[in-house]
């Protein structure tokens, strides 16, 4: 498949990601020293909802732009809230106008003594992003493939973190690069977190890849935990428009799980398409 995100931006794929990467990045503010988010296919950092892209597909009509108008829970609205302020920080008033990718929630998630290393080589995303973090101390914008940075750049000086690892699968061998790059990863830095993202369009395809991340993160010293998470918005159809996401969370926060509990099932009526949506979030077994 060809996923070019100004198409798919704000749509439900990243608001399930985005909810679950600032949850990620809040339980690592609850310790005073830093940390590093390293992003290996960062993408263009914003974009435009009125552009030629966004408004072919729109996506984000059934994706942000109904999440932006749900009354959530008073155990749902402080976990999903943050998230919602950091898009409404990128637009005026109540108009959305524009979506913040992976890079620029993640920068907005930074304390002074954090640092966002984002790795992109396609020239037009690479330039836009750069202008979108130009003179940002903790934020660096690196011209390198992200299955080369991905075992490059770890373990960070920090110590502490989350690798994101978002590729656009316009390759097909996209799922085994995936696996490969978070196993030699992961060898060289097992305590780090990382958060990987996959569409399902393959049920084989994406049990394979659970199943080898929960078999690499359980046989390091001592054991990775592993959290799975799909989310569905219609039924999936041959042929058709990508319907369900798939997240895998290694070295998750402990208490992630219960708040994804607490914040799916709010989810599901929203962001459904002709119906409901529906979610599964387990323990993959290697």
């Amino acid at each position: 498949m060809n996923y070019r995100h100004a198409f798919h931006a704000g749509g439900f794929a990243d608001v399930i990601k985005h909810i679950v990467l600032v949850r990620i990045l809040t339980h690592l503010q609850e310790k005073p020293a830093a940390f590093r988010v390293i992003d290996t296919h960062a993408g263009a950092g914003i974009y435009d909802l009125s552009g030629e892209e966004a408004r072919r597909s729109g996506e984000w009509l059934t994706g942000i732009a109904r999440l932006m108008q749900t009354r959530f829970s008073e155990s749902a609205q402080p976990l999903v809230g943050p998230y919602l302020d950091i898009v409404r920080a990128f637009n005026q008033k109540a108009e959305l106008a524009a979506y913040p990718g992976s890079p620029l929630i993640a920068r907005a998630m930074l304390r002074p003594q954090d640092r966002l290393t984002a790795c992109e080589i396609e020239p037009g995303a690479r330039k836009r992003l750069i202008d979108a973090l130009r003179r940002d101390a903790q934020a660096r914008v690196v011209d390198l493939d992200g299955w080369t940075a991905l075992p490059a750049f770890v373990p960070p000086n920090e110590r502490r973190g989350l690798v994101l690892i978002d590729p656009p699968f316009e390759a097909k061998d996209e799922f085994e690069r995936m696996a490969d790059g978070f196993a030699a990863a992961f060898a060289k830095w097992p305590t780090g977190g990382y958060l990987l993202w996959y569409p399902v369009k393959s049920r084989r395809a994406s049990d394979t890849l659970a199943r080898y991340v929960a078999e690499v993160a359980e046989r390091a010293k001592p054991a990775g935990k592993c959290l799975r998470l799909e989310f569905s918005v219609a039924p999936q159809e041959a042929g058709g428009p990508l319907v369900s996401t798939g997240l895998l969370m290694v070295n998750p926060p402990w208490k992630l799980a219960a708040e994804l509990r607490t914040i799916l099932p709010e989810l599901e009526k929203p962001l459904g398409q002709g119906g409901a949506g529906r979610f599964r979030l387990e323990t993959p077994k290697p």
